[in-house]
């Protein structure tokens, strides 16, 4: 992979690190060959935003660059927003909108239509000056009727996508690059908004990998700071409820909900910067928001609810080690919570110093998903006070440290609890972990 002519320094910066940590190369390599899996149109939809495409070109071309250099080619559609607020300002066309869609009138259509012809070259020579191959495509995607003539004007939403135009793209190893601008059957060029369009190309695809970029870098909590994950099936009911949710984001998260709805369980939204596109799909941690659709939680205080064989099948795959034969028969469980389809578990057990957590098991598949975070979220609801224990040197421990209220590092074990304020319980505690016999075979 040749990344000296990525010229944009961040995103430099960023690949550079990946590729020069084992963990960053390990990573690449595992979710490369996820993606390589992949029919070449179901590896990700780009949706960009004008705003990025005016202020953030650079990065945003070494960026989709660098995914073609390492043999993954997306699919991107574009909006031009301000720059369509600009020139319809600039011909004193005022700017009128019914329910956030813009009103398009046969004057304002002909700006329409030139503004996204240039915005789309802009992007594709972009690109080639990059040394990447891109491909523009202003037409032929998007058949579509009006949505409603009279209030809109000259407005269509999407009936039909045509994947011929992209698919001639992709077999040249060439990046699409689709303006969203429609036409009826009869030829009549319509304006389409971008999001809408993306959700029907979306739709008709499938990608493995959804990806909208804007200048945020992700959506806000109330605080300001980017939400790093977000699993609907157990988050979007109160995140929805949420007072600091509301115009824009609030339409945006029903609308990402109404689309992973119809996707497949592996598909996912990444929002983030176009400087962290290559972090964002290539790292376990990620960069920006991941909306996915995710699993329920199942929670269980009896063994006998579960499906054992499945749980020991993803404890020893997460581990890399067998458990000890008797260990289900062996271990008093408190409370286990387990992913519906059997890739995230936390199984807690009930001991003389308080509820200790046993195990926290995700398997490889589900690691970048928010999917362990989620399951984790719920069983801290449920605990107010933990304490566990974590090899040295063990991957996971930043995020250990992260959720607990204190630390205690022995020659093998860091010990870990929160809830527990006393300095006695904390020793009680620290002294159970030292003492605690494995549960897992050792390596061969």
């Amino acid at each position: 992979m040749n990344i000296m002519h990525i010229h944009d320094p961040q995103t430099r910066q960023t690949i550079v690190r990946l590729l020069s940590s084992m963990a960053g190369a390990k990573e690449i390599s595992q979710y490369l060959k996820r993606f390589s899996q992949l029919d070449a149109a179901r590896f990700a939809v780009v949706k960009v935003g004008g705003a990025v495409l005016r202020d953030d070109l650079e990065a945003l071309t070494s960026s989709l660059a660098f995914l073609q250099d390492v043999g993954l080619t997306p699919i991107v559609l574009h909006g031009a927003g301000p720059q369509l607020d600009a020139e319809l300002a600039a011909a004193g066309i005022e700017k009128r909108t019914v329910n956030g869609l813009r009103v398009t009138s046969p004057e304002a259509l002909a700006i329409v239509r030139r503004v996204f012809h240039a915005q789309n070259l802009k992007l594709v020579e972009a690109l080639q000056a990059q040394d990447a191959r891109a491909t523009s495509i202003v037409s032929g995607v998007f058949e579509a009727d009006y949505l409603d003539r009279d209030a809109l004007g000259l407005v269509g939403e999407v009936k039909r996508v045509e994947l011929a135009p992209i698919q001639a793209s992709l077999q040249a190893g060439s990046i699409p690059v689709i303006a969203s601008l429609g036409e009826t059957a009869g030829g009549q060029i319509l304006n389409i908004n971008a999001d809408f369009a993306a959700n029907e190309l979306v739709q008709k695809l499938q990608p493995y990998k959804i990806v909208f970029l804007t200048g945020t870098g992700g959506l806000l909590d109330d605080a300001g700071n980017v939400i790093d994950s977000i699993n609907l099936s157990t988050e979007y009911d109160h995140l929805i409820a949420q007072p600091w949710i509301h115009g824009g984001m609030k339409v945006k998260i029903e609308q990402i909900k109404a689309l992973l709805d119809t996707l497949p369980l592996s598909s996912s939204i990444s929002i983030t910067r176009p400087s962290e596109l290559a972090k964002e799909l290539f790292t376990h941690t990620g960069s920006g928001t991941l909306v996915r659709r995710g699993e329920r939680v199942l929670s269980a205080t009896r063994w006998e609810e579960l499906d054992l064989p499945r749980l020991r099948t993803l404890i020893e795959s997460a581990f890399g080690r067998k458990l000890l034969p008797e260990y289900f028969e062996r271990t008093q469980l408190h409370r286990a919570y387990v992913s519906e389809n059997y890739r995230v578990a936390v199984i807690l057990t009930q001991e003389d110093e308080g509820v200790y957590l046993d195990k926290f098991a995700v398997l490889d598949e589900a690691q970048g998903e928010g999917l362990g975070r989620a399951v984790w979220n719920v069983m801290r609801e449920e605990n107010p006070r933990l304490f566990w224990r974590s090899r040295r040197g063990n991957p996971v421990n930043a995020f250990y440290f992260a959720e607990s209220d204190g630390c205690v590092k022995q020659p093998r074990w860091d010990v870990y609890w929160y809830g527990i304020d006393a300095l006695d319980a904390i020793a009680r505690c620290v002294d159970h972990c030292a003492a605690r016999l494995a549960t897992l075979e050792d390596a061969a």
